[in-house]
């Protein structure tokens, strides 16, 4: 499914030191602009407890997670949907991700320069979003055009889109977003086929300094920015990148106890893949293959039984002929699989069966 969040923000905000941190990786990191041109790619595992107790309820070691794909996408800068700073090359990078992770910076630091002269995660945020709507205003217009002159001859369908297009235009120039513009169903995929940058979810992620690491969501610079996008609900995570970072470079019994030494919360990096999982609308179905491994796998809400088959091979939702499914509660409570079957706990479902997160799921297929 390849389903991916880019990491956005202004220069030097610490986009390629979280990328680092989520990736164990050795992305280019600097303290001057456009360090990163061509975008990084890591395949992150999504944490998920419930894996580590479904392989000891049905007996093997081998665990496979859930995945997401992060981007590290080069800082935008103001102007940058007119083509600054490689602006347009960039913002490219941005309509190929599923949803953003817009980083800000909430540390001081004299040795890294800020292109806008200090540090204010509120004034970014700002700029950011405004360079995503100005982008997103020069698609539509463009449609627009196109649109308008084929409603001109009477077109029916063009007349509808030329209106909705107008709707959307006038939204986006009194700042808002493309997703939260009011839309029927069918408008919206109209919408999804034009790649605009604000019609992605979107989280916040503070990176603040290593003083602040512990409590990170006490930093004066963090409320400012809870409080800038409080009304949107979208989340904000906030973590020290460079900790992180230094972290994921140990190994994880060594790493949590200096987590713990430190004082540190949870780890961030695990709040940010959840906070993303989310933001993408993903659910997680499991897989048990006989002895051999357990596995996570991510669809998107309202996937049904076949289309889920298909995540873990072609053949099975081809030939799909049921599913055999039980909750993950249900099972854990039973104690094994052969206990939820005595009790009536295992469900056959056809295609039509959607499916909810946590089902633990067996695909009966002809080959």
């Amino acid at each position: 499914m390849g389903l991916s969040v880019g990491l956005v923000g202004l220069p030097s905000a610490g986009k390629s030191t979280l990328f680092n941190a989520l990736a164990r990786a050795s992305a280019a990191v600097g303290a001057y602009p456009f360090t990163t041109i061509e975008p990084n790619v890591a395949v992150v595992p999504v944490p998920d407890p419930r894996l580590e107790r479904l392989a000891a309820l049905v007996g093997v070691r081998q665990q496979v997670p859930a995945t997401i794909e992060f981007v590290d996408i080069a800082g935008l800068v103001r102007g940058a949907h007119r083509g600054e700073g490689l602006g347009n090359q960039f913002l490219g990078h941005i309509r190929g991700v599923d949803a953003v992770a817009m980083v800000l910076r909430c540390f001081r630091d004299p040795e890294v320069a800020h292109v806008e002269g200090g540090v204010d995660p509120v004034r970014d945020v700002d700029v950011v979003a405004l360079e995503l709507a100005l982008a997103d205003l020069a698609v539509v217009d463009r449609r627009l055009e196109r649109t308008t002159k084929v409603a001109k001859s009477g077109d029916r369908r063009a007349q509808e889109e030329a209106a909705l297009l107008t709707r959307l235009r006038e939204h986006l120039d009194r700042g808002g977003e493309a997703r939260t513009c009011p839309m029927q169903e069918t408008e919206r995929e109209l919408v999804r086929g034009l790649g605009l940058l604000t019609a992605k979810p979107i989280i916040y992620v503070a990176n603040v300094d290593e003083a602040s690491a512990a409590s990170p969501h006490d930093d004066e610079m963090v409320r400012a920015v809870e409080r800038r996008v409080g009304p949107t609900g979208d989340p904000v995570v906030a973590l020290c990148a460079r900790l992180e970072m230094e972290l994921a470079a140990l190994g994880d019994e060594e790493a949590e106890q200096f987590r713990r030494d430190l004082g540190l919360p949870s780890s961030g990096l695990d709040q940010m893949v959840r906070a993303a999982y989310q933001a993408l609308g993903l659910v997680t179905f499991f897989t048990a293959t006989g002895e051999r491994e357990v596995r996570a796998w991510a669809v998107p809400v309202g996937t049904t039984a076949p289309a889920a088959a298909g995540r873990v091979h072609s053949d099975m939702e081809r030939g799909f002929i049921r599913a055999e499914v039980v909750g993950f509660d249900d099972l854990a409570r039973a104690g094994s699989m052969a206990e939820a079957r005595e009790r009536g706990l295992v469900r056959v479902e056809g295609r039509d069966y959607v499916i909810a997160d946590g089902d633990v799921v067996h695909v009966r297929f002809h080959a």
